[in-house]
């Protein structure tokens, strides 16, 4: 099973240590969204697209690699991402990222999400949130979930 891992984590590198987690699992290559050919995506028989929360919304560069690829006919997808807070009711950014790889023809199979230490601007002034997250137990419920995908998509 060919599996590539877009993922755009700048903070605090939260998001990749979750990548790199479901990528042992999964066997695919964790790779940013200006490190990589969209034309890659094509061969692939899943793809996670993930970053973390800026401002109640994934990473502008992963939006805009998502925006840039051409609709066509594509694989399976999956969502993950790390945050701070849980995502509020009046902002479903995830469902909003889903509709838009959808819209790319990809079919989304799933996500995951955990918490992730987050020093967003207010936040900085006491230290951040969520220190030391993504734990042990994030990296391993990461796992777990890339060990459901792969188990779903490969029987």
């Amino acid at each position: 099973m060919k599996v590539i891992l877009v993922c755009e984590s700048v903070s605090h590198g939260n998001t990749q240590r979750v990548a790199e987690a479901m990528s042992e699992v999964l066997g695919g290559r964790v790779v940013a969204p200006g490190a990589i050919d969209a034309a890659e995506l094509a061969d692939c028989d899943l793809v996670g697209f993930g970053s973390g929360i800026f401002t109640m919304d994934f990473h502008p560069e992963l939006r805009r690699f998502i925006a840039s690829l051409p609709p066509r006919q594509r694989g399976r997808a999956f969502v993950f991402r790390t945050s701070g807070f849980a995502e509020p009711p009046f902002r479903r950014y995830v469902s909003t990222l889903t509709r838009d790889l959808e819209d790319k023809g990809f079919e989304v199979v799933g996500g995951f999400g955990c918490r992730g230490y987050d020093t967003w601007l207010p936040l900085r002034l006491v230290g951040g949130i969520r220190k030391g997250h993504p734990d042990a137990t994030d990296l391993t419920a990461a796992r777990e979930f890339a060990e459901t995908l792969r188990t779903q998509l490969t029987t």
